[in-house]
């Protein structure tokens, strides 16, 4: 965004959250804290947004007027078309920023902003791996991590950009001039509730048996998850590769398998390549292992829970071994 004379109004959106908020932020520090006026679609329509940005005189014209509205790409058609006529004819002094967390399809908003403003969209490259943008974000912030840092942190927190900003802050903080590894980001990255298992899952989708078992006992040590909670995890990841199998057999690509799973592309591909190197009757009996340990960590076993789930985490990552003529 511009650090030159202010546009009547601003259209932002886009997957790159993280930038986007940084650049409404140097947007608001142009302006008075009292003038600057927040709004959400939600509750305030199209006329709601106008009238807000002809209350210039209540604030003092000196310092100008912001006025943001959050969510627009879900107004209605009403509301676009107050907007767009307000822009055929704005109030000096006032910037309407204007933010939207989904394509904005109605075009004569975007048309209209195009012509009194700037249309800005910011988006997360969509590489096959998104630890490309992690490691940009650490450059950016100063940091250079090493080989391993930028992937081990996509495996802990995800594909989401807004969660791994905010890591990626606290790691900048943390380190200062110290360089970032692995080792680091293992230790101070807080896993989400779908990812804390994509280690042990990858190791798993790579039929490596000692990576299965190391990532089982780091997160047994860590006291990351309980056995309970480790084993569920798995399952359901093995499950979802066994439909993903079935999809890519139909001709589907990742795109349409992350849509017919409701899942991200990212962990979609991951899924298709972990279905390569499994077959169907090893996957169906991996499902059928899987929910033997969920009955044996729920007491149908008298020994101990780590035990039973190591157990099965062989069982169900080596590969078979061929019948004895």
């Amino acid at each position: 965004m511009a650090t030159g004379e202010l546009e009547a109004v601003y259209l932002l959106s886009g997957t790159d959250r993280p930038k986007l908020r940084r650049a409404l932020t140097r947007l608001r520090a142009r302006f008075p804290v009292e003038s600057v006026e927040l709004l959400s679609a939600d509750t305030a329509n199209g006329e709601d947004a106008v009238a807000a940005c002809n209350s210039l005189g209540l604030f003092g014209a000196d310092g100008g007027h912001l006025v943001i509205v959050e969510g627009v790409d879900r107004w209605r058609a009403d509301d676009v078309s107050a907007v767009v006529a307000y822009l055929d004819d704005a109030v000096a002094g006032t910037v309407l920023a204007l933010l939207a967390d989904a394509t904005v399809k109605a075009r004569a908003l975007v048309e209209a902003c195009e012509k009194a403003g700037q249309v800005l969209a910011y988006e997360v490259p969509k590489p096959r791996d998104p630890s490309g943008w992690v490691r940009s974000e650490f450059e950016r912030l100063g940091v250079s991590p090493d080989a391993d840092a930028a992937k081990a942190l996509v495996e802990i927190v995800g594909d989401d950009v807004t969660a791994l900003a905010t890591e990626i802050e606290k790691m900048v903080v943390w380190a200062g001039d110290e360089p970032i590894g692995r080792r680091e980001v293992e230790r101070l990255a807080a896993p989400t509730s779908e990812t804390f298992v994509w280690a042990l899952t990858d190791a798993w989708g790579n039929r490596d048996v000692v990576g299965v078992l190391a990532a089982c006992e780091s997160l047994l040590e860590r006291r990351t998850k309980e056995p309970f909670a480790i084993a569920s995890a798995l399952g359901s990841h093995v499950g979802r590769v066994r439909v993903a199998q079935t999809l890519a057999a139909e001709g589907l690509g990742s795109a349409a398998v992350a849509k017919r799973l409701r899942m991200k592309e990212y962990p979609a591909r991951k899924a298709l390549g972990h279905a390569k190197n499994y077959t169907r009757e090893e996957l169906d009996d991996g499902i059928v292992r899987l929910a033997g340990l969920d009955a044996a960590l729920k007491g149908a076993s008298r020994l101990a829970a780590e035990l039973e789930l190591e157990r099965a985490l062989v069982d169900v990552t080596q590969a078979r071994q061929p019948a004895e003529v």
